[in-house]
């Protein structure tokens, strides 16, 4: 098969020949289709420090997929060829404290496809049964290749009830946007957005949002007396990783306030830890998706509202085929993109 390969630790990956996964028991060969380019990807290909610290090579990377089910281990239930999926990437112990108890999402034994076993960055990809997503309603194949990154969305916006609520989103990258889409599907009264670019505060606007804050020229106190709202946020979603926004979220939070944190802090900056006591705010970090209700929340939204499927496609901007994933990746870096889809039937 055809596979985006590192071949040892470094800069770069090649589009080369390599064996065909082999199927175990409890495993799922899935021909791949679609892939989407994730931030992870990226650091993978550049080989950063992150990277050189995190990734074993050699490796096939790629994590976000959408394919067509060819083979089932003899083990595997409710999964059969033919079938339209995507993956669940994180592939969990199911001996630890929090896997015996129903809460796989905090395993702390975690492998990523992609990450610490070869992806789906090929033609095709072995995972297990368990975290093989059926797509039994009709779903775009570049959409099922975002199913990844909009679970972090999905996970994120509904880790508070959102209904009646006024919501603060800071960052508006690709999940920053679906987090909008969300929000204001579930119910959210006022939506306000966050950046710096303005492309992207426009595309935070057509998710939804009621207001987009440019921070480098605006406060964000500033657009809430606009809204008529009178005593701060009640729900943040912190997506940026940002060394300013969590600062800037909590001056502007209610008393009570609820932030969930999907970013992940690119340098260490100082919280109001009083202000987090004194106005009881709760902070509550986000990693990746709750195996599985977030997979069926967000396979039911989308299949119930044509408006949120709309927005959610949107984001993707960029498609490729696989043979020029170099102009794909260096898309997906340039940071002015939405999501970037590598097609797998064009080699």
């Amino acid at each position: 098969m055809k596979a985006l390969y590192k071949p040892a630790p470094g800069a770069g990956l090649e589009l080369v020949d390599r064996r065909e996964p082999e199927t175990g028991p409890a495993d799922v060969k899935i021909r791949v289709l679609r892939t989407g380019i994730c931030g992870t990807d990226l650091h993978i290909e550049r080989w950063d420090d992150w990277a050189a610290a995190e990734i074993r090579a050699p490796l096939i990377p790629g994590h976000e997929f959408y394919g067509e089910v060819v083979e089932v281990g003899e083990l595997v239930h409710d999964v059969a060829p033919g079938d339209h999926v995507s993956g669940e990437g994180h592939i969990v112990c199911g001996m630890c404290r929090n896997c015996r108890a129903g809460r796989r999402q905090m395993c702390i034994r975690t492998k990523g496809v992609g990450l610490h076993r070869d992806g789906a960055f090929a033609e095709y990809v072995v995972i297990p049964g368990e975290n093989v997503w059926v797509h039994h309603a009709s779903v775009e194949p570049e959409v099922g290749a975002i199913f990844d990154p909009f679970g972090n969305a999905v996970h994120t916006a509904l880790a508070f009830s959102l209904v009646g609520e006024d919501v603060l989103v800071t960052g508006c990258g690709p999940i920053g946007l679906m987090s909008i889409a969300v929000a204001r599907h579930v119910g959210a009264r006022f939506i306000v957005a966050s950046d710096v670019s303005p492309a992207r505060l426009e595309l935070a606007l057509k998710m939804g949002a009621d207001a987009a804050v440019d921070v480098s020229r605006e406060r964000i106190h500033d657009v809430q007396p606009k809204l008529g709202m009178r005593e701060g946020f009640d729900v943040g979603f912190e997506m940026s990783g940002a060394a300013s926004a969590l600062p800037q979220m909590i001056e502007n939070m209610n008393h009570g306030g609820r932030i969930a944190l999907l970013g992940l802090a690119s340098e260490p900056y100082a919280i109001d830890w009083g202000k987090v006591v004194t106005h009881m705010l709760t902070m509550k970090g986000i990693y990746g998706r709750e195996m599985f209700e977030t997979w069926n929340s967000m396979s039911a939204m989308l299949q119930t509202s044509e408006t949120l499927r709309s927005r959610i496609a949107s984001i993707i901007s960029d498609r490729y085929p696989a043979r020029d994933w170099r102009a794909a990746f260096d898309a997906a870096a340039s940071g002015g993109v939405g999501k970037v889809i590598l097609d797998w039937t064009e080699l």
